[in-house]
């Protein structure tokens, strides 16, 4: 297990409560009430024995041909309006109130115009004006026509009359929506085309019309006469969106949602039969009148049939990861992943079997996501095991739905094999193809078995390819988010850590050159014997290039990184030059969380010299003061010993390439001599104890470094001269 483990990441009551809280999430997305017999398709045979019904039901409309019915009906119904008949004398009684008030303002000798202005600042100056030069001069207003302020008020009287007697709308008629309108006046109601009634565009023209044609010539009295009118005047036919909206529930209401019956006894339908529309109906009517007819017991028994259906498709997914991923099994974070997955794609999965459509938005259900970041987070295996649990629950909430449980384990399959060995993120992009190819071959499959229409093939694998399409770039970004929430390394981000240009891998091989050449070529090693023993290669790979990154902090004091004879430790004490060298481990684990490296990464610093004594200076120590003077453990690496293959394989091709390259003569029996000498010091130390590596394990690794180690120093023919050029100091 890792340094890092704490109980609740192991707790297994936690792992429990967590399969436990999702197998209840995913029941109570079970479609309510209805039994759960597979799904039927118009056009497929009847292959079960006589479907008799069992009790009197109702053939229910089908959902999409009901909801165009009720939109129908609703789009039929006529705003209504409620008739107001106290407006028109309210109105009427203010009109009178303020003509009384307006003539005797007029009439005041010491009026200076102020009060007017404020008690009628409803109209503008310039009416207020006319109105004042016609009382002064009522009989001189002008030559042709004699007006005074009771004719306004008489005119005006008229006007509002007129207005009533038509009927005045709270609504312009570009805003309401059809010809005609309902009108209750009282208790009763009764439509009219909108247009023998007013709105406020249509007072202001028959207003003005009126003034014209039966007052007066001249504009800025009437214009005045109009301003005083439309304050007072208000709509006595106003809307009641609460009216219209309960006429449009009434209309609903009328419409039938069954098209018959069907009678207890009655045959549904005939074994070898096939599936027409009608047919469907009956079936899925019958369906829902079983679930409606249940009761309490019967709905019991049924949950937990639901609940005993997920048990049964989980348990062997967590059998299966209990017996062949332990680490994943004894990882409740991983664990937790792994079920928020499931959760979203069920989820998913309910959403959209609330939307009720002809066309098969069941293809937009991305279960091929979460197939594609299984693989990427864990492995193939994975991915495929989880893609078919994840489809089998899909299909289960859809109500056993089995051509759509292998439409997506084919889909889902062939995206998790294509970034089985992904290499940089782009590449998720390449899966469109594969998932495309996945469902349009189940799509042709199962629609020709169905007999279905060159149309619906077209239109489902439109969904499909919008499946393709979008399941790439949704795994892009989620596979972001499932990293940094849950400290996931995936060999994307491994792949990212080779970069040579990476900050830490720059400032080794600029510090510490010797340092980062032994890095390089241990990281070969690794790799190389990692795919022997089935260890992660690139895991062990990236370990090696930075297990001794906390050698740049002092590189002269390691003798790869010395470019002359000047050695750091001539001068130091055995216990100081052994401090030095154990307090690499100590900067190396520093600098890798300074710059976020995956805690897999830093494992490989402290484990790869698991708790090995710096032997150099021990025996120097010994001879300097006494065995009896010197503490082993004061010369002592802190630990932990290697835990898994990638840590113990670069702890062994650490000692082995140091070793060989110090020999002066590194021939193959004597490197495998020395590797052979090295591999059986580790073991009798105890630094192996805690890797899961068999005695096979280590044969096959002596193989693979022996192979490369061989080859790097294999014997070479010396140049012509060559000793004289090596001695040769002067610049030619």
């Amino acid at each position: 297990m890792s340094t890092r483990t704490n109980s609740l990441q192991v707790s297994f009551q936690l792992k429990v409560f967590i399969l436990l809280l999702a197998i209840a999430l995913i029941v109570l997305m079970f479609p309510k009430g209805e039994s759960l017999e597979s799904e039927v398709n118009v056009g497929s045979i009847w292959i079960q024995d006589d479907l008799i019904a069992s009790q009197t039901f109702e053939i229910l409309k089908d959902a999409d041909t009901y909801g165009h019915e009720l939109l129908t009906s609703a789009e039929n119904v006529i705003w209504v309006f409620n008739k107001d008949e106290q407006i028109p004398i309210d109105v009427k009684d203010s009109l009178e109130a303020y003509n009384v008030l307006l003539l005797d303002l007029l009439d005041r000798a010491s009026m200076d115009g102020k009060e007017l202005k404020n008690s009628f600042n409803f109209i503008s100056a310039a009416s207020l004006e006319t109105f004042v030069e016609l009382r002064k001069n009522e009989n001189l207003f002008t030559r042709r026509e004699r007006k005074t302020m009771n004719d306004v008020f008489n005119i005006s009287r008229l006007i509002l009359s007129r207005i009533y007697q038509r009927g005045y709308l709270s609504i312009i008629y570009e805003e309401i929506e059809k010809d005609s309108i309902g009108v209750r006046t009282g208790k009763f109601e009764k439509g009219f085309p909108k247009r023998i009634y007013l709105d406020r565009n249509s007072v202001n023209v028959f207003i003005s019309a009126f003034l014209r044609n039966n007052f007066s010539t001249n504009a800025p009295l009437n214009n005045a006469i109009s301003e005083y009118l439309n304050h007072f005047l208000k709509p006595d036919i106003i809307y009641s969106s609460q009216a219209t909206e309960e006429a449009i529930q009434l209309a609903r209401n009328k419409v039938s949602r069954n098209i018959g019956i069907v009678n207890e006894n009655e045959r549904i339908v005939a074994k070898h039969d096939r599936i027409t529309p009608l047919v469907k109906l009956k079936i899925d009517s019958y369906r829902i009148a079983k679930g409606e007819d249940t009761g309490y017991w019967e709905r019991f028994s049924q949950g937990m049939g639901k609940f005993l259906h997920i048990v049964i498709v989980l348990g062997l997914f967590v059998i299966y990861i209990y017996l062949f991923r332990k680490k994943i099994f004894y990882d409740n974070y991983k664990i937790l992943l792994i079920i928020i997955l499931i959760l979203l794609m069920s989820f998913v999965t309910f959403i959209v079997g609330q939307i009720n459509v002809s066309v098969p938005v069941e293809h937009l259900i991305f279960i091929p996501v979460a197939s594609m970041l299984l693989t990427i987070i864990f492995d193939s295996r994975i991915g495929f095991y989880g893609t078919v649990v994840i489809a089998l629950i899909a299909a289960g909430l859809r109500g056993n739905d089995y051509v759509f449980a292998v439409t997506n384990i084919f889909a889902g399959a062939l995206g998790a094999y294509t970034v089985r060995d992904i290499k940089n993120r782009s590449q998720i992009f390449r899966s469109f193809l594969f998932i495309l190819l996945g469902y349009v071959t189940s799509i042709l499959a199962f629609g020709l078995e169905r007999f279905d229409g060159v149309q619906a093939i077209l239109i489902a694998s439109g969904f499909a390819a919008t499946n393709a399409l979008i399941s790439p770039v949704l795994t892009y970004g989620l596979i972001i988010f499932f990293e940094k929430s849950f400290k996931i390394t995936t060999d994307l981000t491994l792949l990212e850590l080779t970069d040579f240009n990476s900050p830490l891998l720059k400032e080794l091989a600029r510090n510490a050159p010797g340092t980062f050449n032994h890095s390089m070529t241990i990281g070969s090693l690794v790799e190389n014997a990692a795919v022997s023993v089935g260890a992660n290669p690139l895991l062990a790979r990236v370990g090696a290039y930075y297990h001794d990154i906390g050698k740049t902090v002092n590189p002269t004091g390691f003798v790869e990184n010395q470019l002359n004879n000047n050695n750091l430790h001539d001068g130091l004490k055995p216990e100081n030059s052994s401090e030095l060298i154990i307090d690499h481990v100590k900067s190396g684990m520093e600098l890798g969380r300074e710059y976020n490296l995956p805690d897999e990464i830093i494992d490989f610093i402290p484990m790869h010299h698991g708790t090995m004594v710096v032997q150099y200076f021990y025996e120097k120590a010994k001879g300097s003061y006494g065995e009896d003077k010197v503490n082993i453990n004061d010369f002592r690496y802190p630990g932990p010993k290697p835990n898994s293959k990638e840590t113990a394989l670069v702890m062994l091709a650490d000692a082995c390439e140091s070793a060989v390259r110090a020999m002066k003569e590194p021939e193959p029996k004597k490197v495998e001599s020395l590797i052979n000498s090295i591999f059986k010091s580790r073991i009798e130390d105890g630094q192996l104890d805690e890797a899961p590596i068999t005695f096979h394990d280590i044969s096959r690794i002596k193989e693979a470094f022996m192979s490369i180690l061989i080859g790097q120093h294999h014997k070479r023919i010396r140049y012509p001269k060559q000793d004289e050029m090596e001695q040769n100091t002067e610049a030619t």
